[in-house]
Formats: C-alpha cells, sequence, structure tokens
C-alpha cells in the first residue's frame, strides 16, 4: 500500500469493492494500554508500568530507531480442564519516543509484582551542570 492509499479515506462504496471474498472469523488481535507513570531525577527518567499478571519470560522491552516498545503476555495458569472461557486475556502493548538526551546503551528494567520500572540514564550532555562563575 503507498503512503498516498494510506491518507484516502475509505468510504462505504469503495469499502465493499475492496472486501475479502472470504469470512473473516477471528478478530485482529488486541492490546490493552499499560498505564504508566513517568518522572524525573536528576540525572535519569523512571518509567513505571502497571502489567498485572505479567512474568519476566511474558515481558519484551527494546529500544530501537528512537522507539522504546513495551510488551507484555499474561499466562493463564488454570487448574483442570477449561469448559468454557469468556473473559480473554490480552497482551499489552505500549510504545514512546525517546531523544538523544537519553543513554539507551544503559537503560535498565526490572520487574517486580506486576510493575515494570525503567531507569533512562540521561546522556552526559543533556544533564545539568553548575557552572562556575569567576571573579
Amino acid at each position: 500500500m503507498s503512503a498516498v492509499e494510506k491518507t484516502v479515506p475509505e468510504t462505504p462504496a469503495t469499502a465493499a469493492a475492496t472486501a475479502p471474498a472470504e469470512e473473516v472469523t477471528r478478530q485482529p488481535e488486541r492490546y490493552a494500554v499499560p498505564l504508566v507513570d513517568i518522572y524525573e531525577e536528576e540525572d535519569k527518567l523512571v518509567v513505571l508500568a502497571d502489567l498485572p499478571g505479567v512474568k519476566k519470560d511474558g515481558l519484551s522491552v527494546q529500544v530501537e530507531q528512537g522507539i522504546l516498545t513495551i510488551e507484555g503476555r499474561v499466562q493463564r495458569d488454570t487448574p483442570g480442564t477449561v469448559l468454557t472461557r469468556e473473559f480473554t486475556l490480552v497482551p499489552f502493548f505500549r510504545q514512546f519516543r525517546i531523544t538523544e538526551a537519553i543513554d539507551t546503551e544503559k537503560i535498565r528494567a526490572s520487574l517486580k509484582n506486576g510493575v515494570l520500572r525503567l531507569e533512562l540514564p540521561k546522556a552526559e550532555a543533556a544533564r545539568p551542570r553548575k557552572i562556575p562563575v569567576e571573579s
């Protein structure tokens, strides 16, 4: 699909003409957006993300081309055989754009009780410094 096609709004007539020939039996995967708190310390930014039910092996945190991506999958542990399931657990997904002011090589992550803590250290050039005044 070209960039032009993406900017043209779809009308009911064009939607019917381009409708798939087969019936769609599954919805596309949905995501929950984790709630976050972001605060600044002198030498870093701290991101706290709520990911209830996510364990370390179901978590992915990565930085690529200035985008910080958090993905978490909840593993359902059910005792016994499932007879019916009306409640589905959806994966978590959230992205943030980060600037050159963050030293991406030194980002640290920890997960405790369903809360992801990311420490994003400021690059040396972005850190505040005191400038001595001469007389």
